[in-house]
């Protein structure tokens, strides 16, 4: 029981830095080339993460372990940064929170696939009515704003969903901090050249709430929030835990209104809270 409480905490703890990373983005994007944003961070974040591995010795993945910290990369690292990044060119990032709500149902799938976790039925009834709300949601009204926007968020919680499952699973072997840092050295080859290629040539446009942005994604988004979700999963089950992504969007909305001025609509807080309420249902069967 103390092992499961701990996973909720933990897990509650990366869902509130998570939080964050939709609306620094916005405010980062608005100066900076997507593609560049994306590498940059996960560059930055490599290197921090190989020196945390250098400085305190672990030990490293086995040659089975490759597969599964590829995949988390390819989820977290590139997948979902790069997808939200260019998705938020085309809506605001309080639309695009409200696709969050959509997250846990693709964490909990994967971790059937992946995990080998077996939740009960109404679990998933839970689940699939918490998801249900968010795609009324773009269906009714969302869609209209952009197409190609929704369908960019739409992918980036399918490959996003992918990583938490892969890493959660593999944290069970070689810890919450060492799976994201073994998946962002592993990226690095790629990752930082692309930064470096794609890097503007002056950086004189760029402002100070880019920055600030910019800053955040690096360091908490891409790392700082891995070390307690990863934890949280491994402690208290992916499917179980991964629900509380369901509080999510309804932080994130706080952060669109309140640091973006951005409008959230009714609509929007309707269809988040309606997202929340499962969470305790879905906690319940997990």
């Amino acid at each position: 029981m103390e092992k499961a409480t701990s996973g909720w905490v933990n897990g509650f703890i990366g869902v509130v830095i998570f939080a964050g990373s939709l609306p620094a983005t916005r405010v980062a994007v608005a100066d900076l080339d997507p593609v560049f944003l994306t590498c940059a961070r996960a560059a930055i974040a490599g290197l921090l993460g190989l020196a945390l591995l250098l400085l305190l010795r672990q030990r490293r993945p086995t040659l089975s372990d490759l597969p599964s910290l590829a995949l988390t990369a390819l989820g977290v690292v590139v997948g979902f940064p790069l997808l939200t990044a260019l998705a938020l060119k085309h809506v605001t990032s309080a639309h695009s929170i409200v696709f969050l709500g959509l997250l846990p149902l693709s964490t909990a799938i994967f971790a059937v696939i992946r995990g080998g976790e077996r939740p009960r039925p109404p679990f998933w009834m839970f689940s699939i009515i918490g998801a249900g709300c968010v795609a009324g949601y773009a269906a009714w009204g969302g869609l209209e704003a952009s197409p190609t926007g929704d369908l960019l968020m739409l992918a980036s919680i399918i490959v996003c969903g992918l990583g938490y499952a892969e890493g959660a699973k593999l944290s069970r072997k070689l810890g919450g901090w060492q799976v994201i840092s073994w998946a962002l050295v592993l990226s690095l080859p790629i990752m930082l050249p692309i930064a470096l290629l794609t890097m503007p040539a002056s950086f004189a446009q760029v402002g100070t709430p880019a920055w600030l942005g910019f800053a955040y994604v690096s360091l908490f988004s891409m790392l700082i929030g891995f070390v307690f979700w990863y934890r949280g999963l491994a402690q208290g089950g992916i499917a179980a835990v991964g629900q509380l992504q369901l509080f999510q969007p309804f932080m994130g909305l706080g952060l669109a209104a309140a640091l973006l001025h951005e409008n959230v609509s009714w609509t929007m807080l309707v269809v988040t809270l309606a997202a929340v309420v499962c969470v305790a249902g879905a906690k319940r069967y997990a």
